[in-house]
């Protein structure tokens, strides 16, 4: 088994202690070395070899969870941006890298990565980190819900004023 058919079959059982937490169609999971303070991947579930082979109703989940992933990484660090990453060369099942950007010198980024310079730690613990991050997902969540329920009111109301109206009888 692949390592990352590997990690979302540990993920699934609950024994992958790197996860953050089950997104709507994929896992979020911390990094198993943290180069760069809170480095997360995105690990799609079921298992697929690229983005271009989910369909595109699932391409644009993936994607969307993929940027609130970084929206809450970023609360969770303070960092100016965020980067994603999708190659597939070493491990050629979809993934993808989110990477919190902390300096202004791209240069201080990629001697992060190669190891030639340490990546500044996070203001808190891992533990911390995790439960700031599914806080900030668990919100969107939240709100999504709000915002469907909203609109599903606001639907009947128009239906109703609609049928009343007399309109929908013609």
């Amino acid at each position: 088994m692949s390592l990352i058919s590997d990690r979302v079959a540990l993920a699934r059982t609950g024994a992958n202690d790197k996860v953050i937490c089950r997104m709507a169609s994929d896992w979020a999971v911390m990094g198993d070395v943290q180069f760069l303070p809170g480095y997360c991947l995105l690990l799609p579930d079921p298992v697929v070899p690229s983005l271009n082979d989910l369909d595109a109703e699932s391409r644009t989940t993936y994607l969307l969870e993929m940027t609130r992933i970084g929206n809450a990484v970023l609360e969770a660090t303070g960092a100016l941006r965020m980067n994603y990453e999708i190659l597939g060369n070493s491990e050629p099942e979809l993934h993808c890298h989110i990477f919190p950007a902390m300096h202004r010198n791209p240069n201080s980024i990629v001697k992060c990565l190669f190891g030639s310079m340490t990546g500044k730690p996070l203001p808190h613990t891992q533990k911390k980190f995790m439960e700031i991050c599914r806080r900030k997902l668990l919100n969107f969540w939240l709100h999504k819900a709000e915002w469907l329920l909203y609109l599903a009111e606001s639907n009947l109301l128009l239906a109703d004023r609609y049928c009343r109206s007399g309109l929908g009888s013609r």
